[in-house]
């Protein structure tokens, strides 16, 4: 008998391979280990990819954990909750990612005028700091794209407090280099590490912590042993909670697919029968510095799964799949399709967002009308972003 091949990292069977695999610790293991600084990280469930290019949804992950362990899965609820409270958060303060990519900028700008910093900053960003630990995660960032959230964490506060670099140029390293890097989690949690999201809570890492943790293998000397405020702009108030558009049924419509979401039975299950469907992918726009060339292999496998899916497993109601394009080639694509609308799943605030409003300005001049269509689980869970996670927590436990 021939033996199964495995299926590619990014693809949506893999992620549902993994998701079965990890089910069986979803419970109480996940609630007592999921901090442990493990060879593998065996007790999380390494899905963050396949739930921040929505390969993967929140509700099939949460669902699937709650069938297992019923109220045992909590902490692992909890936490791919998390995801939704950062993207609603951002969403309704859009100006805090902006003030942020302006801070990656002028950051930038100070390591070409400070040779002390620029030599820092390098050590950090190919683990060559001395710090046991961080030089660990930070080549084993570089080199797999992965690193565990407490490693983040302890990551993102030696960064800060220990080699007093700016934070905006630490999140823009994980931003380089996460396969999984999300512009609202990252951003919001090197924030909340800094800090900036819960003023005066800072997080710092402590030695004797990340040594239990990874069973002795780490024993960090020399870390900050006092969080030293970091300024920036105060939390602004939430703004209004944007709301997804509707689509015209009568109109001739083309799909947009980009990588913020990759998988729209969603869409189709409600209807949508698009001419034509296409990929707007941009990895290079994650950061002004080079992005790496593993992300941008992931991102084309992923979109390449997704297409064959399209044709495959959905029956030809897609339409004929294009590739992935950047503005320009999409204008173009929509002009030959003879659609009058596109639809386009929701993009949280990030560069995929930006990129769609320029689009739709470009769609416009053509008397083409772009459609951002919201899911329904964002919808509901979003606005509860309004203040900090215990609330929204308490506020959308009935809704997931």
């Amino acid at each position: 008998m021939k033996a199964e091949s495995t299926p590619p990292f990014a693809s949506r069977a893999a992620g549902l391979a993994r998701l079965a695999a990890f089910v069986p610790r979803a419970g109480e293991d996940y609630a007592h280990n999921r901090n442990l600084h493990r060879a593998g990280h065996p007790h999380v469930s390494r899905l963050a990819f396949y739930l921040r290019h929505r390969i993967l949804s929140e509700q099939e992950v949460i669902a699937a954990a709650r069938r297992t362990h019923g109220e045992a899965a909590t902490s692992f609820v909890t936490e791919v909750l998390w995801r939704s409270y950062w993207k609603g958060w951002l969403e309704m303060r859009p100006q805090v990612w902006r003030e942020t990519r302006a801070g990656v900028h002028a950051a930038l700008s100070r390591l070409d005028r400070d040779r002390d910093l620029n030599r820092t900053y390098d050590a950090a960003c190919t683990g060559k700091t001395g710090i046991s630990g961080f030089d660990d995660w930070a080549r084993d960032l570089v080199t797999t794209g992965y690193m565990h959230n407490h490693q983040r964490m302890c990551f993102a506060s030696i960064w800060i407090f220990t080699l007093h670099l700016p934070w905006e140029l630490g999140a823009d390293f994980f931003m380089r280099h996460l396969l999984d890097g999300d512009p609202a989690s990252n951003t919001l949690s090197w924030r909340w590490v800094a800090g900036l999201h819960t003023p005066g809570k800072a997080y710092l890492a402590k030695p004797e912590v990340i040594t239990e943790l990874s069973a002795g293998r780490h024993w960090p000397q020399g870390l900050a042993s006092q969080a030293q405020a970091v300024t920036g702009p105060a939390n602004p108030a939430p703004g209004p909670c944007p709301q997804g558009g509707a689509w015209d049924q009568s109109l001739p419509t083309a799909l947009l697919l980009h990588e913020d979401d990759l998988t729209p039975d969603w869409l189709l299950q409600d209807g949508l029968r698009p001419l034509s469907t296409a990929f707007l992918v941009a990895p290079d726009d994650r950061s002004p510095r080079p992005v790496s060339d593993r992300i941008k292999t992931t991102l084309r496998q992923a979109v390449d799964d997704c297409a064959r899916r399209l044709r495959s497993d959905l029956g030809g109601l897609h339409g004929p799949v294009e590739g992935a394009g950047a503005v320009d080639a999409l204008v173009a694509w929509a002009r030959q399709t003879a659609a009058l609308q596109i639809v386009t799943p929701f993009a949280p605030v990030g560069p995929v967002a930006s990129l769609i409003a320029a689009l739709d300005l470009r769609l416009a001049a053509e008397n083409i009308r772009l459609v951002r269509a919201m899911r329904p689980y964002d919808a509901a869970l979003w606005p509860h972003a309004t203040h900090g996670f215990f609330r929204f927590h308490q506020a959308v436990r009935g809704l997931v």
